[in-house]
């Protein structure tokens, strides 16, 4: 899946405005109540405490929740099917839906055996209580039924696609419901139905259908649980069952590792979005879907679809606390240069990788044509220089102090490992990027935390420069002992690093030097360590300023200059992310290094996993196997 080009992002926003889209399912309110026990009393009648509710909140859930994503993406016209009680909470929901831009004419009004679906969450504090539902004995009548579909057949001519939620037992998807619903979709063979349904997957014959990987394994005949694991092999293979079975495209949820879409040309795979801030996934597959049908119904194809739909997941997971939605300006900015996860099950599991040649080199992905490397580019710390090996041991404390602040000494056990295991994600993610972008990134997770108030929190460079005084002391005293001969070269470079270099050059091959450390000292310490001089594409590091990613920067200027690196001209050597996913959106080949900057050799697995994940094609321990690299990388010497 190639990334999708801002002009036809843009143009695709732009499009879904105009679409017509109803949604037939089951609304829901989810309300909010927040409890402030100061003004709590003896009840006289039951003689217990009252819970005085301070502020009260609604929004839509279930289908609800479906609507909402779309109408913020900017879909004019968007109507919802359902039914709800003659109740104030079915009054709440209509109110809701018209303020947010949802037509509600079709909202029934059932008189008898039927409660508006409310989940109803009681805070004491930040604390929920125990939830109260409404809903769960609904009973939907035939006459509701009929009178639904009714109202639904009479607006499918003017739709564009049709949307069918099912998100509770007791909604209104009853077995004859169902039945007459297949009917009508039989009988508008030219419309898209698209059902999402957590219980009744194997109805509504002749729709298509999104589910997540558990579901799609289950109704594919693989016995699984919410909490397994599904094999990309076991979803293969169940997304081809089904698609045998019913007929119609099918879109496969995976979380973090994508979906895929099967139709009748086959299986495709649509790339996770690597999200570094902290994730809620709840209501991810309402966004998904949203996203899909909105572009369905402006009338592209099913893998443009998909990928929208990963998008506007792909903003809404980020923002915690609440059902989030996405907004064409949010879609726009994750969609113009997203950050794709590839190959995650290789990834994640090394007993699938593939050497070449019986040698430590493992191969990726295979290139069609050989290769004519006329520039590399390369990464500095942990890709050829030692000298700031262990520098995550500087950072990890330094953003633990930041963050707990005065609670750092006395947080207890549960506290400083909640921390610890946000921090220790957070640098896993961020290996590679600019420094000061790793500091404005503390800042945000200082303010999530909320232990340091406010008029005590640092901006970036006030936490860079606690950061780097503290490196930079572990830096000096490695220099001084290179410098008084204590230490040779070779104590702080990675096995055959500077020998692939000088090979490199002497080959013609133009080397350029692209760091997330700030530039003057990445020249520096090229300087020192004594191959300054073999990079005569220039050496380039940070500026201050977290709008110009050196390796980024040095990447279009090369590519300005020849061209279209699909010939094979770039590599990038590198052990971060940063230059391996940038290099690969551009067509470049990427030499991932899972180095252990410890020893200097051999492999760190969780670097390798890093590096795939970010579209390595190449993925070596160190260069102490040169000869075999240099063959298989077509260069001579």
């Amino acid at each position: 899946m190639d990334t999708m080009k801002k002009e036809l992002l843009q143009k695709i926003i732009g499009d879904i405005q105009s679409v017509k889209i109803a949604v037939l399912g089951d609304f829901c309110l989810d309300a909010y109540w927040f409890i402030d026990e100061s003004k709590s009393e003896i009840s006289i009648e039951t003689g217990l405490m009252t819970r005085p509710v301070k502020q009260q909140r609604y929004s839509l859930g279930g289908a609800g929740n479906v609507t909402n994503n779309i109408t913020a993406m900017g879909v004019q016209d968007v109507r919802a099917f359902g039914v709800i009680g003659p109740d104030p909470f079915g009054t709440e929901m209509v109110k809701v839906m018209k303020q947010n831009g949802i037509n509600p004419k079709n909202l029934l009004v059932q008189d008898k055996n039927w409660s508006t679906h409310v989940y109803t969450k009681p805070y004491v504090g930040d604390t929920e209580q125990s939830r109260i539902d409404f809903g769960n004995f609904n009973q939907l009548s035939k006459k509701t039924a009929d009178l639904l579909i009714n109202n639904l057949t009479k607006e499918i001519p003017d739709v564009d696609i049709i949307i069918i939620n099912q998100q509770v037992l007791s909604g209104i998807h009853t077995e004859y419901f169902r039945n007459e619903i297949s009917k009508v979709i039989q009988n508008f063979q030219d419309k898209i139905f698209i059902a999402d349904s957590r219980n009744f997957s194997a109805s509504y014959q002749g729709a298509w259908r999104k589910m997540n990987d558990t579901e799609a394994a289950i109704l594919g005949g693989y016995k699984k649980d919410a909490t397994d694991v599904v094999l990309y092999s076991e979803v293969k293979k169940a997304a081809m069952n089904l698609f045998e079975k019913f007929g119609k495209p099918l879109f496969i949820t995976r979380g973090a590792r994508g979906s895929l879409i099967v139709n009748e040309n086959g299986i495709t795979d649509i790339h996770g979005l690597m999200i570094i801030s902290k994730v809620d996934p709840v209501g991810a597959g309402d966004s998904y879907l949203a996203g899909t049908a909105s572009a369905l119904a402006a009338g592209y194809s099913i893998e443009i679809a998909a990928e929208i739909g990963s998008y506007v997941a792909g903003v809404t997971v980020q923002k915690l606390f609440q059902t989030g939605t996405a907004s064409p300006e949010e879609i726009l900015n994750i969609g113009a240069d997203p950050d794709f996860v590839y190959s995650p099950e290789l990834a994640e599991d090394i007993r699938y990788a593939n050497y070449w040649n019986n040698s430590e080199i493992e191969i990726i992905n295979e290139w069609k044509q050989p290769l004519n490397i006329k520039h590399a580019i390369f990464d500095h710390d942990g890709t050829i220089s030692t000298l700031r090996e262990g520098w995550e041991h500087i950072m990890q404390p330094m953003m633990m102090k930041a963050i707990l602040g005065n609670h750092f000494q006395d947080a207890d056990e549960a506290l400083y490992h909640k921390v610890h295991t946000r921090v220790v994600d957070f640098i896993d993610k961020t290996t590679g990027i600019q420094t000061l972008v790793q500091m404005k990134g503390l800042v945000e997770l200082v303010k999530e935390f909320g232990f340091v108030p406010t008029d005590q929190i640092l901006d970036e460079f006030g936490y860079k420069a606690i950061y780097n005084d503290e490196l930079l002391k572990m830096v000096k005293v490695r220099e001084g002992k290179l410098l008084r001969g204590e230490l040779s070269l070779e104590d702080f470079t990675l096995k055959n690093a500077v020998l692939l270099l000088e090979k490199l050059y002497k080959a013609g091959v133009k080397l350029y030097l692209a760091s997330g450390t700030d530039e003057e000292d990445v020249k520096n310490e090229a300087r020192i360590l004594g191959y300054d001089h073999l990079f005569e594409g220039g050496i380039y590091g940070a500026v201050g300023d977290v709008t110009k990613e050196a390796k980024k920067i040095v990447l279009d200027r090369i590519l300005d200059t020849i061209g279209n690196s699909g010939n094979g001209q770039v590599a990038a050597f590198g052990d971060g992310p940063v230059e391996i996913r940038e290099t690969r959106k551009r067509g470049g080949l990427t030499v991932g290094i899972a180095s252990n900057e410890l020893k200097r050799y051999s492999l760190n697995e969780s670097k390798r996993s890093r590096l795939i994940k970010a579209g390595a094609d190449i993925i070596i321990p160190d260069y102490s196997q040169l000869p075999k690299l240099m063959q298989l990388l077509n260069i001579p010497g």
